[in-house]
């Protein structure tokens, strides 16, 4: 008989926990050998008992999914990592596979793919949930989109395109300058070039052009 692939979950909601735990343990080539409730918890854990793979949330207090797979990564631990996560940004996705994810789940299809997507990364391939897939393919077909129907976009420089996101998560120049480490003023220069290079008038034009489009940019 195959051994078990052995599994630790970390997630910061105890139901969720619960949810997964009896997910994976009705598949009988799984089995869980721990949980933990934060991600320096789950880091502790993870060096301890050595899994086959880490299920961890993206956001969790103490540590946060990505922070405890990087450390995973740097200290070359023989675990793979799969993210649970409501998280749909493609940003982010990039950042997890940096990390060395090999596994991305949304937690709102998380109870159908987990076994599946735990049985594929075991079997040494990657999996990301159906549902995220079409979303990121369907996202891309509308940035470009958006480039033909808005062709200025192109002359934002990285810097802008970034302040531009984060506009569209509702921050404030002040958030966004203590976020990218610069001051309040830069940023309120960065608003107005980019609202003159996309051609928006008002103070409030930039907010609404980022909101409309937040999934495109």
């Amino acid at each position: 008989m195959a051994a078990k692939i052995e599994i630790v979950i970390a997630d910061d909601h105890p139901i969720v926990r619960q949810g997964l735990r009896q997910a994976i343990e009705r598949e009988a080539t799984l089995t869980i050998m721990g949980e933990a409730g934060d991600g320096r918890s789950a880091l502790e854990l993870i060096q301890k008992l050595k899994p086959r793979i880490a299920v961890l949330d993206m956001d969790m207090p103490e540590m946060d999914g990505l922070t405890v797979a990087r450390e995973i990564k740097k200290q070359r631990l023989p675990v793979a990592v799969v993210f649970l996560t409501v998280h749909r940004d493609g940003d982010l996705f990039q950042e997890a596979l940096s990390a060395g994810a090999q596994g991305y789940i949304l937690k709102d299809s998380a109870m159908n793919d987990i076994v599946a997507g735990l049985k594929a990364v075991a079997g040494g391939n990657h999996f990301t949930s159906p549902a995220l897939t079409t979303y990121l393919i369907k996202s891309r077909e509308r940035a470009e989109a958006l480039t033909v129907s808005k062709p200025e976009l192109q002359n934002l420089t990285p810097a802008e395109r970034r302040i531009l996101r984060l506009i569209a998560e509702y921050k404030t120049s002040k958030q966004i300058a203590d976020e990218l480490c610069i001051s309040p003023r830069t940023v309120e220069t960065h608003r107005t070039n980019i609202s003159q290079k996309l051609g928006l008038h008002g103070s409030l034009a930039l907010m609404k052009f980022a909101l409309k489009h937040s999934d495109e940019l």
